[in-house]
């Protein structure tokens, strides 16, 4: 049994994207490719879950504009205040 991966990140952590993040299909109301969220956005994690077949953690981060991304640790960092 593999243990499950803990995330480094809570829920309601300031963050901001450390890369441009485009819509790999997921985001449903955006064409495929388009910018979801530029490098340097900043937003909230409003929920963190775990991508079971590869026991790595997304979060759900809602930025200033209003959209909700699943981000990577690797996609996103603390926002100091």
């Amino acid at each position: 049994m593999i243990d499950q991966r803990l995330p480094k990140y809570d829920w309601g952590l300031k963050v901001k994207t450390t890369i441009d993040l485009f819509n790999d299909g997921s985001y449903p109301d955006r064409e495929p490719e388009a910018l979801l969220a530029a490098e340097g956005s900043e937003g909230e994690i409003v929920q963190v879950g775990t991508i079971e077949e590869h026991n790595v953690p997304i979060y759900l981060v809602e930025f200033t504009d209003g959209a909700v991304v699943g981000c990577l640790e690797e996609e996103i960092t603390p926002a100091m205040a």
